[in-house]
């Protein structure tokens, strides 16, 4: 599989993701600072929630700019057993009931699900709970991971 495609991937979804909350963060922002939104008493609060709309959406675009250019430096490099896995590593992992999944361990802006080929790629950041469990580990090697109350185990299958 190829982790410069996938890179490409990720690119492309987060530039999606950024017009479409860069036009979500101008219509807060017109719909704040409309006529007709002006507060008319203290208890009028449609302008003021729109502005705190648009600021929320003024974030949330500074985060995604801040993850492009994560990505847009970042260099997968091939995996090396002495390391373990590391930063770029495109894992297989098979939980207790034999079901597999396949996780990109990238530099930020993760949550998201790539397609490559007909197979479906988690992309995940190394700072996520998973990421950290696995850095370090190896073909064979167990990560284990406490949600809430529930201990999910998972074996590494492969490592690319």
């Amino acid at each position: 599989m190829d982790k410069l495609l996938l890179q490409q991937q990720v690119l492309e979804r987060l530039a999606e993701d950024l017009l479409q909350v860069e036009q979500a963060a101008r219509t807060a922002h017109e719909t704040a600072t409309h006529e007709e939104n002006i507060a008319e008493n203290k208890y009028d609060p449609l302008g003021l929630e729109a502005a705190y709309l648009a600021t929320g959406q003024a974030r949330r675009a500074e985060a995604i700019r801040q993850a492009i250019a994560h990505w847009r430096q970042f260099r997968p490099r091939p995996y090396d057993a002495s390391q373990g896995i590391q930063l770029g590593a495109l894992v297989c992992l098979v939980d207790a009931d034999d079901k597999q999944q396949l996780l990109f361990l990238g530099p930020d802006g993760g949550s998201m699900q790539l397609v490559s080929g007909a197979q479906p790629v988690q992309v995940i950041s190394s700072a996520s709970p998973l990421g950290r469990a696995m850095l370090g580990k190896c073909e064979g090697d167990e990560v284990a991971l406490q949600v809430a109350l529930t201990r999910q185990q998972f074996e590494v299958l492969r490592v690319d």
